[in-house]
């Protein structure tokens, strides 16, 4: 996935200042650098499209002030993107285009047809691998083995918070994450294999239910795909006095899954103190809750 590229209105920088600009990026003063940084994002994605060679720079300061300065800009980008695709569709939409941008919003670096062809490898996998004719069980039990055995997908309990677990790519490159986004991985591979599985959103933890027309199986991905009964569920939203209301067992909507892994971010951020990021997941948050 490429974010096209828009041309936002911004101040024409004239050569001789953008050398200028160019000669202090590399100033051991922090002080003067941020001052050089601040000029340069003032002219907005022109200068940023012009900084983009020099991430190859001899100099490290250089280089690195440079990567730093154009991911500002991509990450900006990236905000514009995910905020349109927000607020331009409905309570239903494609769920992985919507996680695959979120998370460009935050590594704009990223790859993201590599990911969704590592996703196919997998589902490519698992289809030689499961046979259909075989119990609901067992076909999800193959699932299970591949993901949290083979594949060593599971639950980040020992750094819960991380918010590198509410993002896709991370938790597929660390084989680690919250659950609700094991949950996602799980579901976005079912949907490759056409099989009946939706998201739950239990109050504190989300699973996944496969519905077919014999059998009603919930799965944690969280805890390697343990099998739960309804009755289990059921168990702990009492246990948990969350009460039995029926929108606790039911499919959650794309959107509303959406907005479960940017409020977890949110409220990650903000118990982080980085207001940067809790300003930022609240405006995502606004866009999806209207």
């Amino acid at each position: 996935m490429s974010l096209p590229v828009t041309t936002a209105p911004a101040k024409e920088l004239p050569e001789s200042q953008w050398r200028a600009l160019l000669n202090l990026l590399g100033d051991d003063d922090p002080a003067i650098y941020q001052s050089v940084r601040e000029k340069i994002l003032s002219f907005g994605e022109d200068a940023g499209d012009r900084l983009r060679p020099h991430r190859l720079s001899d100099d490290p300061i250089v280089r690195r002030r440079a990567r730093e300065i154009v991911r500002h800009f991509d990450r900006q980008e990236a905000d514009t993107w995910f905020l349109g695709f927000c607020l331009k569709h409905g309570e239903e939409f494609d769920l992985e285009e919507g996680v695959w941008l979120l998370a460009l919003t935050r590594y704009p670096e990223i790859n993201v047809e590599a990911y969704r062809a590592l996703m196919d490898h997998f589902a490519a996998e698992l289809r030689e691998r499961i046979d259909y004719s075989e119990s609901d069980k067992e076909i999800l039990g193959t699932i299970n083995n591949y993901l949290f055995d083979e594949l060593g997908f599971s639950g980040n309990e020992e750094n819960y918070y991380d918010p590198q677990n509410s993002y896709l790519n991370q938790v597929i490159d660390r084989r680690k994450g919250n659950p609700i986004n094991l949950s996602l991985l799980y579901l976005l591979l079912a949907r490759r294999l056409q099989l009946p599985v939706a998201g739950i959103g239990l109050p504190g933890h989300f699973i996944c239910r496969y519905q077919s027309t014999s059998e009603e199986i919930y799965v944690d991905p969280f805890h390697h795909g343990k099998f739960l009964t309804k009755g289990d569920c059921i168990q702990y939203l009492v246990s948990g006095s969350h009460g039995l209301q029926d929108e606790f067992l039911a499919p959650v909507s794309t959107r509303r899954m959406l907005m479960r892994i940017c409020s977890n971010l949110h409220q990650i951020y903000s118990q982080m103190e980085n207001t940067e990021e809790t300003t930022r997941l609240q405006r995502y948050l606004v866009a999806l809750a209207r």
